[in-house]
């Protein structure tokens, strides 16, 4: 039962050692395939915990981390900083930046970015590598498995390449003060009165006197696609 206290036990020690290259691999349990983005994400979030100086993250909101993209990135952070959507320690800026900001409850925080120039620099560092993914991710082009297979060998291989290049030439790292919202609250449920599911009372309307979902009212909603935020309204097909 010991054990089971601590769920992030592994990851904590692969963080006090410095091993980059094992929450890599942790993180790619997570993402599903290893890319350039990823290991930055992975190597932006030990930048910050580590000039935090924190220890351990018990996923309780003790640690929050901000995040300024939904890309692979985002998954890198939520990994190695144990701040998710579902324990309430991530915070998701939709400002299309590769940056992420890790801070403490006293409000002290690291902001770590990606610099420009060396996005600017990529495909001139992978050229093989950027024209598979411009044809097969960007492009959605007709692909053989082979340069599928190609193209994850050559991510897989530059993913760990990011851990080893020099921080000062990959990252801005800035130590600020930043306002924490407060502890997430517990919100009741109610029943729909239409489909009978049960729904975040703050998220419910009210149509003759009852408890209606969002969905059973037609509402609009906010959605969170790989487009970033938009309003949402249900169509029928």
């Amino acid at each position: 039962m010991a054990r089971l206290m601590n769920p992030r036990k592994e990851i904590e020690g692969l963080i006090a050692k410095g091993d980059l290259e094992g929450l890599l691999r942790k993180v790619g349990e997570l993402h599903g395939h290893f890319c350039p983005y990823l290991a930055l994400g992975v190597r932006a979030s030990y930048i910050a915990l580590k000039a935090l100086e924190v220890a351990r993250s018990m996923g309780m909101e003790e640690l929050v981390a901000i995040v300024e993209t939904n890309n692979c990135f985002s998954d890198g952070v939520q990994m190695v900083t144990g701040c998710t959507f579902g324990n309430n320690g991530l915070i998701y800026r939709d400002l299309g930046k590769t940056a992420v900001t890790v801070a403490q409850r006293d409000s002290s925080a690291v902001r770590v970015a990606l610099k420009a120039e060396y996005v600017d620099s990529f495909g001139a560092r992978y050229p093989e590598a950027s024209a598979l993914f411009e044809k097969i991710v960007v492009k959605h082009e007709e692909t053989t498995p082979a340069e599928h297979e190609k193209l994850m060998e050559l991510w897989t291989e530059s993913s760990f390449d990011q851990l080893k290049l020099p921080e000062e030439k990959v990252f801005n790292v800035k130590h600020i003060k930043v306002e924490v919202p407060p502890f997430a609250p517990i919100f009741a449920s109610v029943k729909c009165s239409v489909c009978g599911e049960n729904v975040m009372e703050t998220r419910a309307r009210v149509k003759d006197g009852k408890p209606i979902c969002l969905e059973c009212a037609g509402a609009e909603h906010y959605l969170l696609d790989g487009s970033g935020i938009s309003v949402w309204k249900e169509k029928l097909l």
